[in-house]
């Protein structure tokens, strides 16, 4: 049986602070925990193997890729999120690191029509 350790024994086996753990917590790094709130107050979180393994997961992205918590939050939100993946898409066109997505045929016979159209008009 797989037994549930404490944010304190958990972040030394990450080799990290609780209050570091907290902090990716806050910014949605943890696994979601499904331990309701027991009592009064709040029910302490607990940590599994499985989770660990994910915390984990997510540090060597960090230091793969020389990126904070804070950078890789926001890269799971572009990719969760479609509003914001498409303002990211955007501000990388207009900075000329991403190619605009392919025109699509339609989009280009309208275009085609519409200056055709502005032509006759002189």
């Amino acid at each position: 049986m797989e037994r549930d350790i404490p944010i304190s024994a958990a972040a030394e086996r990450l080799d990290l602070t609780a209050r570091m753990l907290r902090y990716r917590e806050a910014l949605g790094l943890l696994p979601v925990t499904k331990e309701p709130p027991t009592g009064r107050g709040h029910r302490h979180r607990r940590f599994s193997e499985a989770d660990l393994r994910t915390i984990a997961a997510g540090l060597e992205l960090e230091r793969n890729y020389d990126i904070t918590p804070a950078a890789l939050a926001f890269a799971l939100r572009v990719l969760a999120e479609p509003a914001t993946m498409a303002r990211v898409r955007s501000y990388g066109e207009r900075l000329g690191r991403l190619a605009p997505p392919p025109a699509r045929a339609l989009d280009f016979e309208q275009r085609k029509a519409q200056r055709l159209l502005r032509g006759q008009g002189r």
